[in-house]
């Protein structure tokens, strides 16, 4: 079998060129998407400052529900300060350090801060120093009093400063004070250290600290780590040892390495979709125009089971020899996504991907039962049918397509136009992903049942240029149904490929235009002011600002993580988001449309949730809802105002008093101001501003038009992957166009045996190209126009989407294009070869 096999992929080595096409590119966005998903699960930070511990021992700063995913908790879970002592007791410990980490932000001569990596969590008390690896050099002596500090090089050089210099430094928003630097530590991104009783006063978090290192015998690493777990069990704790330290100093990095695994989730089954539909068209061909051979064997005896076994071996075969450059390619491309996911700042750029051959071994075995399956089907008919039959159909179509097949099209696509109604109950951006998704399954539909349209699309043509049209035109609508099968495959891939491009892209930018719609509406401040090289806004900064003068109102803003606890169906859910953070008189700054209740009462245990999910939860006003705040801690708040532009702030709002205490610093980030509108309210603002060191005034929301450049990192990495599907759709289409052509060499040959000159059959074939790419253009426009006009319906109140308006050209430029150079070039390579010899060759 093998050997036959063989022998039949070396005579149809054109038509095999598109099985490979396909399988490669699939194999390089499976195994892609397989390495995000991994790194997402096994990647960690570096240690940082603290490689020099050996244990580890923090909070464990992710939320674990029942039967799925953990969600990351970025805000700062800290632990019991008597910990340091308890566990510096352990057998094998050689110390213990209680680490803190709290706002601390230098100023240079001129009152300028200092840029540091993360002002957040720059300060530390002194002891830490013990965290770092190695013995780092240090110029200078301890910080033992409590005007005294210790910085690292880096820091020093930008801000110009030795040991014995006086520098002023804010720590904590509290006001900037002097300090003298007693000592230079030569470590990368050390920070700023304080004597450790000052530490403790400064960090605000008298009996806790954010984690504790061990430093251990030689040795003696494990059996403490396995000590402390058996301590801890019970209690949120983790030991933490090699690769993981480093996510313990950052929570944040917990949520970027959630974020890799829900993209990866995301591109999976979109990927996974288009690869299958790629390749079982691909198949199609390949097997299809091998049904002589196949029917012949028939003839001889071979058996439908064997038909279908040597079917699936050659396409094995040439799957085979494909996969591995596409694992390599799919390698290279997974570091180019996370290359770019640093640069928009999606993940941290320290974070590595972690590569072993789990994602190649998966790949590889979805695409192998990809083939098989694909190309047992595909010669499923040829198999069943009685040798005679089989050999008599070899050369031509059935008359009629399938019933069965034509209505499944039609009910697959009946189920998309119903699943793109979703946009019009559901606001959100799971309810607009059910447009993008709904134009792929419609185009699938399409494949099912385009047989059955191409055949009466070419017999309306054929009867309608059988009198007035010229011989080429009347041959190539004859074709067209005669052949429908074959160019319903064609036609079914351009439509994906255009469906797929127009519903995934306007998905994204009607999003992005209602989400820049709701907020420039619901904003009603012009200005916003900011610390961000500080860490958070100086105390007392909201009353000097409410006290100048041309100042209506200002009110703090700010923003964090929540896990929201709901039933579903009957069962236990639960949905991480972003959640804002208000005061009471942030109804004199933003409109967020409240439909019931209102904002002035959002103090004590209280929020705001958006219609959307008011609707959904049962969280109407006056009921109570169950959430996880960023730090883990479960509460119970009650629902005291529900608002209808859920995009543009988030579907919770938390008052100021819930989220105090609940977040790693217990600093307002920013604070909205509205103005009486003049240029001198504007001039005050800015002259307090620039009184204090670090405060930066800027305009309330940044001008926007909701297009692409307005775009957050997450929507590039979307609009990345559709670059890279189109081409893989383009490519898998010019080589499915080309395997087609050159499989009619037989049918050219006849024809100009026949008297039919080469001119006539390039024009045949140019209009078969021409209305192949138009029926492609017709139906693709067809089935994502009522699933965008929904999207438009639900986020705009107008029924078509925000987007480039020169996709729709480009694309059907591009459509065309490929269709007439990919019929093009093979029709007049077969007609370089004389009939005789075509036919002979068959």
């Amino acid at each position: 079998m093998f050997r036959l096999a063989l022998q039949m992929v070396g005579h149809r080595i054109t038509a095999l060129i598109a099985v490979a096409c396909a399988v490669l590119g699939g194999a390089v966005l499976l195994t892609a998407t397989g390495v995000l998903a991994e790194s997402g699960l096994r990647s960690h930070l570096p240690a940082g400052r603290l490689a020099g511990a050996s244990v580890v021992v923090a909070a464990d700063q992710e939320y674990h529900p029942a039967g799925d995913l953990p969600l990351a908790l970025p805000e700062r879970r800290r632990v019991s300060a008597q910990l340091v002592g308890e566990l510096g007791e352990l057998p094998g410990v050689t110390a213990a350090v209680g680490d803190m980490s709290f706002p601390a932000a230098l100023l240079d001569a001129h009152g300028r801060v200092v840029a540091s990596k993360d002002p957040q969590v720059a300060g530390h008390g002194w002891s830490s120093i013990e965290l770092l690896a190695g013995a780092p050099h240090i110029n200078g002596s301890a910080p033992n009093a409590s005007d005294q500090i210790a910085v690292d090089r880096a820091t020093a050089t930008a801000a110009g400063i030795e040991p014995g210099d006086q520098v002023q430094v804010v720590v904590n928003a509290r006001p900037a004070r002097g300090y003298r630097v007693s000592a230079v530590v030569d470590a990368p991104g050390a920070g700023v250290y304080f004597a450790d009783k000052s530490a403790v006063g400064l960090c605000g978090c008298s009996g806790r600290v954010d984690l504790v290192g061990l430093r251990t015998a030689p040795g003696a690493e494990e059996r403490v780590a396995a000590e402390v777990r058996t301590r801890s069990r019970g209690t949120g704790l983790l030991a933490v040892t090699g690769a993981g330290r480093g996510d313990t100093a950052a929570p944040g990095a917990g949520a970027s390495r959630s974020l890799l695994v829900l993209l990866a989730g995301s591109l999976s089954g979109i990927v996974v979709l288009i690869t299958g539909f790629v390749m079982a068209s691909a198949l199609a061909v390949s097997i299809g125009g091998q049904r002589r051979d196949l029917a012949l064997m028939r003839a001889v005896g071979a058996s439908p089971k064997q038909i279908r076994r040597l079917a699936a071996a050659q396409s094995t075969l040439v799957a085979a020899v494909a996969v591995g450059p596409g694992v390599g390619l799919g390698y290279l491309l997974a570091g180019q996504f996370r290359r770019l996911l640093a640069d928009r700042g999606v993940v941290p750029p320290e974070l590595p991907l972690a590569y072993s051959p789990l994602p190649a071994l998966a790949a590889i075995v979805l695409l192998v039962l990809a083939v098989q399956v694909s190309a047992r089907c595909s010669a499923w008919r040829t198999s069943r049918m009685p040798a005679t039959e089989a050999v008599a159909e070899s050369r031509s179509e059935p008359r009629e397509p399938s019933r069965t097949r034509t209505r499944t099209g039609l009910v697959v696509m009946a189920a998309a136009m119903v699943m793109s109604a979703l946009p019009l109950f559901s606001r959100t951006v799971i309810g607009a992903t059910a447009t993008s998704i709904a134009g792929i399954v419609g185009a699938i539909g399409l494949a099912l049942a385009g047989p059955a349209l191409v055949r009466g699309i070419g017999g309306a043509a054929a009867r309608a240029t059988r009198h007035g049209g010229s011989a080429s035109t009347w041959l190539a609508m004859a074709n067209l149904r005669a052949y429908a099968l074959r160019n319903a495959g064609i036609v079914s891939t351009l439509a994906m490929a255009v469906v797929f491009v127009l519903t995934y892209t306007f998905t994204q930018t009607t999003v992005l235009a209602a989400t820049a719609h709701d907020t420039s509406t619901g904003t009603l401040a012009q200005l916003r002011l900011a610390a961000p090289g500080l860490g958070g806004l100086p105390d007392g900064t909201p009353a000097a600002v409410r006290k100048t003068a041309g100042v209506r109102a200002a009110a703090p803003v700010g923003t964090t993580t929540v896990v929201w606890e709901y039933e579903q169906f009957g069962d236990k859910a639960a949905e991480s988001g972003t959640a804002t953070i208000l005061t009471p008189d942030a109804a004199g700054v933003l409109d967020l449309d409240v439909r019931d209740g209102g904002l002035d009462r959002l103090s004590g245990a209280t929020v705001a949730v958006s219609s959307d999910v008011a609707r959904t939860r049962s969280a109407t006003v006056g009921r109570t809802v169950r959430l996880v705040l960023g730090d883990g801690t479960r509460v119970t708040a009650k629902v005291v105002a529900v608002y209808g532009r859920g995009l543009g702030f988030g579907t919770v709002v938390l008052s100021h008093d819930l989220a105090a205490g609940h977040t790693t610093t217990a600093l307002d980030q920013s604070l909205l101001i509205r103005t009486d509108g003049t240029a001198a309210a504007r001039q005050h603002l800015t002259a307090l501003a620039a009184a204090r060191p670090g405060l930066v005034l800027a305009p309330a929301e940044s001008p926007s038009t909701g297009g692409l450049k307005d775009a957050p990192p997450e929507v590039w990495i979307n609009l990345a992957l559709i670059v890279v599907l189109l081409v893989y759709l383009l490519l898998s289409i010019a080589n499915k166009l080309v395997a087609a052509t050159a499989q009619r060499r037989v049918e050219l040959g006849a024809l100009r045996l026949n008297g039919t000159t080469p001119r006539q059959i390039r024009a045949m074939m140019r209009r078969e190209a021409a209305v192949t790419a138009a029926t492609a253009l017709t139906t693709a426009l067809l089935l994502s126009a009522v699933p965008l006009a929904l999207l438009g319906q639900g986020f705009l109140g107008r029924p078509w989407p925000a987007g480039p308006v020169w996709l729709l050209p480009a694309l059907a430029l591009t459509v065309t294009a490929t269709a007439f150079l990919t019929i093009e070039l093979p029709t007049r390579q077969a007609l370089r070869t004389p009939p005789a010899d075509a036919i002979r060759a068959q």
